[in-house]
């Protein structure tokens, strides 16, 4: 015994040990004697392969034992039980892995185990297992069991059972437990053990009699030999007795099996009663298998065929055995007869000749000695001759059952022919008919080389065929003889007899189909190419092949290795089975060179295919050391069997199973569902590819169906599926001559048929499936689909068509497919940018990048294109912790195909003209404008995606994706942090810090090698980071050294790679560290507790708590430039956000105890937990501030949108020749600062904007409530999608006198710069030529002074005027003044523009905010925002005034020109013009703005804003009147105080403006106000055209009536409270002072 096999049954005696004493304990725990069931256990298995013991668990062990036990509790007597049931887990506890069990407790005999697994066999069942124990046991009268008993205990006189007097009935027991598999294919499985249950007891009960009768046949034999012996013979038979008596004795010496034995009368023939001769049973003889009196209809009996009868009859019976072994009953029969020699009956005896009558020589069996004897006597060839030798070699080897049946008349020339073949090479073949025709034993000898399984299986089907037989047995013999033997046993259909037989004609059929293969090979080489290559590669066929193909098919299979391209090549073959028997209904080969395929991977694409394998063949062919060819060969059934196949499997449509077979093997088609299309809806494999497609990207759009159902859908419904690939290739296929009118009338037929046939659909969901299918199909205005050698499938749609996709809905959408990538690009406009990420979200990556492309959509409204985003999903992407480099590569390959995909139908333009793609049927208009950017997974593809764009030729060149090689990288310039920073130095100016000049606090997220963190903790030397964490490391500092934190910070910056591991701990300050994430526990120090607010109770918490505690933390600054979603409103849950890495430390937005947050990464906070912060955060818990993520780091799309305008500018310069790529680079890096600053404008400008909003937030509440209506009705803004408060919700804000939030205001910002960009780019602003400095600014310095005509012509010039302009015009004028305007003046976008264009010149806005924006950190940022707001205010009264009073359009230059100098000299001079309460209010104003540190000059100017409005109308009353200005304006005001229309305007001020309504009139009454004292002012300068101001004043007050009680009137009504009515009534007064009202 092996080392091995030693250890195995060790291993088998544990297990054992273990099942015995958890059988044991269960044992005691039921009361039995747990020491015998140890032992009954222990006997159980040991014969039990170890291996197979070692196999299975100890349950599975003891459950299967446990049942059998059951089984045996109560067995009748002399019966057997018998239990079969296939064990589960769930249901037994216990399990064979699946098999079908079947335990059986009976009697113990002989014969058992071979005559139950013979029936199982015989059943078509398959045996895995066979356990045997045998059992001595104590059983009862009724059966019941009582113990099982040792063999000493059973041996022991007379036991007793237990303490009782009553004795054991000893009984030896077999019991077996049998591991079986069912048929495949052969009905259902209760009929099928119920069948197999009814053959075990048939064949149980057919033992039993057996062995029961076993010694009365026995002595039946010791009878009919005496009386062979002893009794009365007919004359001449004593011979023949004495060698009938000696064979039987022979026999009855363990020579001969008994199993049945009947004794029978012979009846004669009977002409005239026309009854044939037959055997009639005597009763009571039968024993064993024949026990009964009666014989069936079909039971054979070997009735007498002449006049001089054999005594001894031995043939084989009709019937195989059931009993013992599988083989044709040996039939013995005795004759008797009377004493005139006839035949008057018989001793039938039945069993099988034991395996020396086979074995044995046939010189020591009696009968078969006496006729080698008489055979050797008629070949007259002495015994000890080389003739005789040879004669008893034949008889020795001859088959033994000729020996015993053949008569010797028949049987002695064969022997003698046989013996004369020698070693001759040849095929001699020798037939022997059955005496009664039942069958055709048929010998024969050929060439020992050419036998092999297939000539053996052409000489069945050719004795099948040519002797009419109807089941064939056959036994081979084969020597170191050159000659082989094989016996045939030809059985003839049941009622035919076998007739004359040509025995030549059939041997030289034989002799044909011995020929060698290799022969047939070469004859059939002459007709075939390649002749010369054939004959080599044939060497290389495995003999196996051989006997399964014909020579032909070798030709066949040989030549298409050959024509094989390579390795990565297949090729296939699909036929008709050759053999008749095949089960196959189609035969399916695939051929390889060199690459083995894996059965395993095979059969799932051919099941999907909708055929079932039923066999398969591989074969490998060697034809040299390193040359190999492999040759598959698969029986496949298919749906409708070989009736369909004669109706649809045509060679076309063998072609296009295999087409498709070849696809999804490939990976060029998907292996799921939708491929059983492929036959069942007749559609190539592409077509298939189409469908899949649509259903893949119903799925992203959020259907809750499974690709399996809606393949299921679609395979239902196979003449809808049809007309689906029908109308799309109707609608796309270029190939199709059709005119546009034809095709659209073609592709609404379909649609009207496809609409008519869902009427007879009648599953809800699939009507459901199909016309999500359609309005796909309609959605969709491109496609990539007919374009040649393309991988992938492009869609171009418009989601706006497709009912139920979720909001928002992009403008356009491409959808990209393949087995290997899936990928969407959503763009909100023509002209839209945006990053690709690789997603690893396979389900619904659609839905993240839709999240991404808000986020995107609000971000780019800084920037020329509005938002777009993309997103791709790898498939089969190898596992990174394997092998990282492979990964990266596949992702890699996965974007170029994404890449490739999208350009694939996106315009070009070549010489200035717009060129479709080819191959593809637009339904848009052009739309050659496509940009991408670097997202999460694609930072370092820009280059990747350029090369691609490059290789296309495509316009935009490198200018295709920002942030390549040859573009600006943010990290570098750190102009993502540095935008941020911008936001961040805004918080801290509203709350007095200088972030770069004082210390503050700060809590990270992130580490230094990450771009924005990274560059975003350099910005000041100030910041003490006592705080920080990534996904590795969590950094604790609770008192940094600045300088010192921040060189090292700098240091770790300059390592490239670096992690807070790498941080100098020696530089942190005490009770700091830096802790592993990995860590179970982490020491909370009392410098942490100070450090980040923690309850003196924490001594210790996790990573993941302690990271909660650094968000929570009292700080002054979170910055957050890491990955992931850290805060979240209360009211959302984790499963939310969407970030279930960071679900275990996020905290609320009202937890976060910063004071001010730095969004430089994306979806560092929810909306909403911003929104809570902004409520509920902060220090105080009464707000922190905060902008949006889309406001805080928008300065990289914007670096990204100037990069890509400059290349396009660049472009036509490179190729006209005038610019090369090195000068254009260097270009291009020289222009980073000012790119820069260009940028960083726009962030500082945005953050002022909100500044002012947040200021005015909860005055405004109702104008904001307004415009959110009104975006909302235009369709711009959702404001649930957006988190903006519901009208309900902004009542009651306005109610507690708040308003919007600064991320709310973010977010409103963004949409209402999103549609004024819609209105400016559709109207004809963007063409005005006052403008176009707008586009020459947008651009750096050098490009300005060596490039102005080209810039002018820049083919996105009117999207970067709009851009500029709508930038400009809500940073500066607010969210809401547009709305308010046109609402008030009934104006469009594009003249109010112009109006503020040229009101903020005119009284030089820029110049002033200017100065402002100069005295950061110098006066409070409340009393620049006060500042700011005076010149806006002054802007929109001046903007209403332009749109109301000048003609439309406004010329802006001539309006410029017109009052720019005036105003500007006017108010200079200002000042001294006032008087009375003006002057008093002034001066009021300047010594406040003084007081509060503002310079005198610019206070000076402030304070004159609320009068300089007056100059809109002075100005022109002064030029009227050819008089200076400074003369109208001292009359217009000294009027105004003369009058009281100042306290008039200070009422109108003082009006309430909660809503739109009452701005509206308040508003309208300062406007008319302002009117009717300009017009007073222009009538006093007409009466009096001299004098000095009081003269004019009072000469106008002369000519004019009812001024005294006009102006007591107006002193009334400015009394008291202000209100609308007595206010308009105070114009009324006014406005009658004039002559003409």
């Amino acid at each position: 015994m092996t080392t091995f096999e030693l250890e195995l049954e060790r291993d088998k005696a544990e297990k054992i040990n273990e099942v015995a004493e958890r059988g044991a304990a269960l044992a005691r725990e039921l009361g039995y004697d747990a020491e015998s069931v140890q032992t009954f256990l222990r006997h159980y298995f040991r014969h039990v392969d170890a291996l197979d013991v070692a196999e299975r668990s100890v349950d599975d062990l003891l459950g299967m034992v446990r049942s059998h036990y059951r089984l045996a509790e109560n067995r009748p007597a002399a019966r057997a039980t018998i239990a079969i049931r296939t064990p589960s887990q769930s249901d037994d506890g216990w399990t064979c892995g699946g098999a079908t069990v079947v335990q059986i407790v009976t009697d113990d005999r002989p014969f058992l185990v071979d005559s139950v697994t013979m029936e199982v066999l015989r059943q078509g069942w398959s045996i895995r297992e066979v356990f045997h124990p045998q059992f001595l046991v104590d059983r009862d009268l009724s059966g019941a069991l009582h113990g099982i008993l040792t063999a000493e205990q059973a041996a022991s006189g007379a036991p007793r059972r237990g303490s009782t007097d009553q004795p054991v009935n000893v009984v030896a027991e077999s019991w077996m437990h049998l591991e079986i598999t069912p048929p495949s294919g052969q009905g259902h499985p209760e009929r099928l053990t119920d069948a197999l249950e009814q053959g075990l007891r048939e064949v149980l009960q057919l033992v039993g009699d057996a062995v029961e009768a076993w010694a009365k046949m026995q002595q039946r034999a010791g009878e009919t030999v005496a009386l062979l012996t002893y009794g009365e013979l007919p004359a001449g038979r004593r011979a023949e007795a004495e060698v009938s008596a000696e064979l039987l004795s022979w026999l009855t010496d363990s020579h001969f099996t008994f199993l049945g034995y009947r004794e029978y009368r012979y009846q004669a023939a009977d002409a005239e009663a026309g009854t044939p001769a037959s055997y009639v049973a005597v009763p009571a003889t039968g024993l064993g298998i024949l026990r009964g009196d009666a014989d069936e209809a079909s039971t054979f009996h070997a009735l007498p065929r002449d006049d001089h009868p054999l005594l001894l009859a031995i043939t084989k019976d009709s019937y195989k055995s059931r009993v013992h072994r599988p083989s044709y009953l040996d039939y013995l029969g005795i004759r008797l007869f009377d004493t005139a020699g006839n035949v008057i009956g018989e001793r039938r005896f039945l069993g099988l000749f034991a395996s020396t009558a086979y074995s044995e020589s046939v010189t020591r069996i009696p009968l078969l000695r006496q006729r080698a004897r008489e055979v050797l006597r008629r070949s007259q060839y002495d015994e000890s001759s080389h003739g005789g030798k040879a004669v008893m070699d034949v008889l020795e080897t001859f088959p033994r059952d000729e020996l015993f049946q053949s008569p010797i008349a028949e049987l002695a020339p064969t022997i003698e022919k046989v013996a004369h073949l020698k070693e001759r090479r040849q095929v001699r073949l020798f037939v022997r008919r059955d005496p009664y025709g039942r069958y055709l034993s048929c010998i024969v000898y050929l060439p020992r080389d050419r036998y092999t399984t297939a000539v053996r299986n052409k000489m069945q089907d050719i004795l099948l065929s040519g002797l009419g037989g109807s089941s064939i047995d056959f036994t081979a013999r084969v020597t170191e003889s050159v000659l082989a033997r094989l016996h045939f046993v030809v059985g003839m259909p049941r009622g035919t007899a076998a007739g004359e037989v040509d025995v030549r004609a059939l041997e030289r059929e034989l002799t044909q189909a011995t020929r060698s293969w290799d022969d047939e090979f070469a004859e059939l080489l002459s007709d075939v190419r390649n002749p010369d290559l054939l004959a080599e590669r044939v060497r290389g066929l495995p003999e196996g092949y051989k006997e399964d193909y014909t020579p032909r098919q070798g030709i066949m299979d040989l030549t298409a290795i050959i024509d094989l391209a390579g390795p990565e090549d297949m090729a296939m073959a699909m036929y008709r089975p050759d053999r008749a028997d095949d089960d196959a209904d189609l035969r399916f080969k695939i051929f390889r060179w060199s690459q083995t395929l894996s059965l395993s991977t095979i059969m799932p694409h051919l099941s999907l295919l909708g055929v079932d394998v039923v066999d398969e063949r591989p074969y490998e062919l060697v034809f040299g050391e390193h040359k190999r060819g492999f040759v598959y060969d698969f029986g496949v059934v298919v749906p409708g069997g070989r009736a369909a196949v004669e109706k649809r499997w045509d060679t076309a449509a063998r072609e296009q199973f295999m087409d498709a077979f070849a696809a999804s093997y490939s990976g060029r088609s998907e292996p799921d569902r939708f491929n059983s299309l492929v036959m069942g809806a007749d559609l190539g494999w592409r077509q298939v590819a189409l469908l899949r497609a649509i259903g893949r990207y119903l799925r992203q759009t959020g259907s809750t169906y499974s690709q399996t159902y809606v393949a299921q859908s679609l395979t239902a419904n196979v003449e809808i599926a049809r007309l689906l690939v029908e109308l799309f290739e109707t609608k796309f296929n270029p190939e199709l001559e059709l005119s546009r009118a034809d095709r659209a009338e073609e592709v609404e037929d379909i649609r009207d048929k496809i609409k008519l046939a869902l009427d007879s659909v009648a599953s809800l969901d699939h009507d459901k499936i199909i016309r999500s299918y359609l309005g796909i199909i309609d959605a969709v205005i491109r496609t990539s689909f007919y374009q040649p050698g393309r991988d992938t499938v492009a869609f171009k749609l418009l989601p706006r068509k497709i009912a139920d996709l979720p909001q928002p809905r992009p403008a356009y959408e491409i959808f990209v497919y393949s087995p290997r990538v899936e990928g969407v690009h959503l763009r909100f406009g023509a002209v839209a940018r945006g990053g690709l990420r690789w997603s690893d979200r396979a389900e619904d990556f659609r839905t993240e990048v839709l999240g991404l492309v808000k986020a995107q959509m609000v971000k780019n409204t800084v920037i020329v294109p509005v938002g777009a985003k993309g997103g791709f999903y790898c498939k089969h992407l190898p596992d990174p912790s394997v092998d990282r480099e492979a990964w990266f590569n596949e992702g890699k390959a996965c974007y170029q195909l994404f890449i490739a995909s999208l350009l694939d139908i996106t315009d070009n333009i070549v010489d200035g003209e717009v060129v479709p793609p080819q191959h593809v049927i637009r339904y848009d208009s052009d739309d050659p404008y496509l940009v991408v950017a670097a997202d999460k997974g694609t930072a370092s593809f820009s280059d990747i995606a350029n090369a691609i764009s490059l290789e296309y030729g495509f316009w935009l060149g490198d200018a295709f994706a920002s942030g390549g090689s040859a573009g600006y990288d943010h990290k570098g310039m750190g102009i993502t942090a540095r935008g941020a920073w911008v936001s961040v130095q805004r918080h801290f100016r509203e709350l007095g810090i200088d972030p770069q000049t004082q210390d503050f606090t700060c809590v990270g997220i992130g580490d230094m090698s990450g771009d924005v963190f990274g560059n975003g903790m350099l910005r000041s030397e100030h910041t003490k980071l006592i705080a920080a964490f990534d996904h590795r490391h969590v950094l604790i500092d609770p008192n940094p050294d600045p300088v010192a934190s921040f060189a090292e910070r700098k240091r770790l910056s300059e390592l490239g790679r670096s992690s807070w591991g790498d941080y100098d701990t020696s530089l942190i300050s005490v009770g700091g560290g830096v802790f592993p994430r990995t860590l179970k526990s982490i020491g909370i120090t009392p410098q942490m507790r100070k450090a980040l607010g923690i309850a003196e109770s924490v001594v210790e918490l996790s990573p993941a708590e302690l990271i909660s505690a650094c968000l929570r933390a009292p700080v002054d600054l979170l910055w957050n430039g890491g990955i992931g979603t850290y805060v979240k409103a209360t009211a959302e849950s984790h499963a939310q956000v969407g970030d279930k890495a960071n679900d275990g430390l996020r905290v609320n937005g009202s937890e976060v105890r910063a004071r001010a947050v730095g969004e430089g990464g994306n979806l560092g906070l929810t909306q909403l937990g911003r929104i809570e912060y902004a409520l509920r955060g902060g220090r105080s818990g009464k707000g922190g501030r905060i902008n949006t993520d889309f406001i805080d780091n928008s300065a990289g799309v914007d670096t990204s949108d100037h990069e890509v305008n400059i290349k396009i500018l660049l472009t036509g310069e490179v190729n006209a020749g005038r610019l090369t790529m090195p000068d254009r680079d260097e270009l291009l890096a020289s222009m980073t600062d000012e790119v820069a600053e260009l940028v960083l404008e726009h962030n500082y400008d945005q953050n002022l904007a909100l500044a002012n909003a947040v200021y005015q937030s909860a005055s405004m509440a109702g104008v904001h409530e307004d415009w959110m209506e009104r975006l909302v009705e235009r369709g711009v803004l959702d404001r649930a999608i957006e988190f903006l408060p519901t009208s309900e919700e902004m009542a009651e804000r306005r109610r507690e006198h708040r308003g919007l939030t600064s991320p709310e205001l973010c977010t409103l910002m963004s949409y209402t710069k999103i549609m004024l960009a819609r209105d400016v780019l559709s109207s004809d602003l963007p063409d005005d030529p006052d403008l176009a400095d707008r586009l020459v600014d947008y651009f750096p310095t050098p490009l300005r002074e060596r490039y102005d005509d080209q810039i002018r012509g820049h083919r996105l010039s009117r999207e970067i005027i709009t851009t500029m302009l709508v930038n400009d015009f809500v940073n500066k004028a607010g969210n809401t003044t547009l709305y308010r305007l046109s609402s008030e003046t009934g104006a469009g976008v594009a003249d109010l523009i112009r109006a503020n264009v040229a009101a903020r010149t005119i009284f030089s806005a820029p110049e002033l905010e200017l100065e402002l924006e100069g005295l950061d950190f110098q006066i409070s940022a409340e009393v620049q925002t006060e500042l700011r707001l005076e010149i806006r205010t002054l802007v929109e009264r001046a903007t209403r005034w332009l749109v109301n009073n000048r003609r439309r359009p406004i010329d802006i230059s001539a309006c410029v020109d017109f009052y720019a100098e005036p105003v500007a000299d006017l108010a200079e001079v200002l000042p001294e013009l006032l008087s009375g309460r003006d002057a008093d209010a002034y001066s009021k104003a300047l010594k406040g703005y003084l007081a509060k540190g503002v310079p005198e000059k610019l206070a000076r100017r402030v304070a004159t804003q609320p009068y300089l409005f007056a100059a809109l109308t002075i100005v022109p009353t002064a030029a009227q009147m050819h008089v200076d200005a400074d003369t109208v304006a001292s009359v217009h005001f000294s009027l105004g105080q003369r009058l009281g229309l100042d306290r008039l305007l200070a009422r109108i001020i003082e009006l309430p403006r909660t809503d739109r309504w009452e701005i509206m009139a308040r508003a309208a009454l300062r406007d008319d106000l302002h009117a009717v004292q300009s017009d007073l002012t222009a009538e006093a300068m007409s009466i009096a055209t001299s004098g000095s101001t009081k003269q004019r004043i009072n000469l106008w007050e002369k000519e004019t009536p009812g001024v005294p009680e006009s102006i007591k009137t107006l002193r009334s009504i400015c009394d008291g409270k202000p209100e609308l009515a007595k206010t308009s009534v105070g114009l009324r007064v006014a406005r009658g002072l004039l002559s003409r009202a």
